[in-house]
């Protein structure tokens, strides 16, 4: 990552964490009063066009969380009876989307033939 757009990513979490909204305008103006001269006004509007109308708190306190790991969590426990119906469904529905895939695989010319 370039000096540029790790300040420009750091003006970002500045702006999220005083609540502002995230623009090109206010990075620029950020940046200028940290005396970083050196980032292209394209990475301040890269950076407010990705993080416009998203809240960027909310997105660092999700970067852990996914989809598959929420699921196999109770399973693993043993104990929530009810938690593993929809465990044993993803994992019914992961099966046959594979078969779906193996099948698509087996269609008589091959990559390298």
């Amino acid at each position: 990552m370039s000096t540029a757009e790790l300040a420009t990513s750091y003006a970002a979490l500045i702006l999220a964490d005083e609540d502002l909204e995230v623009t090109a305008d206010k990075l620029q103006t950020l940046l200028k009063s940290a005396n970083v001269v050196d980032v292209e006004p394209i990475w301040t509007t890269l950076y407010s066009r990705a993080l416009e109308g998203k809240d960027v708190k909310q997105m660092l306190l999700n970067v852990g969380s996914g989809g598959g790991a929420a699921a196999a969590a109770p399973t693993a426990g043993g104990g929530g009876g009810g938690a593993a119906a929809p465990a044993e469904e993803a994992q019914e529905e992961k099966k046959k989307e594979e078969e779906k895939e193996e099948s698509d695989e087996d269609m008589g010319f091959g990559l390298f033939d």
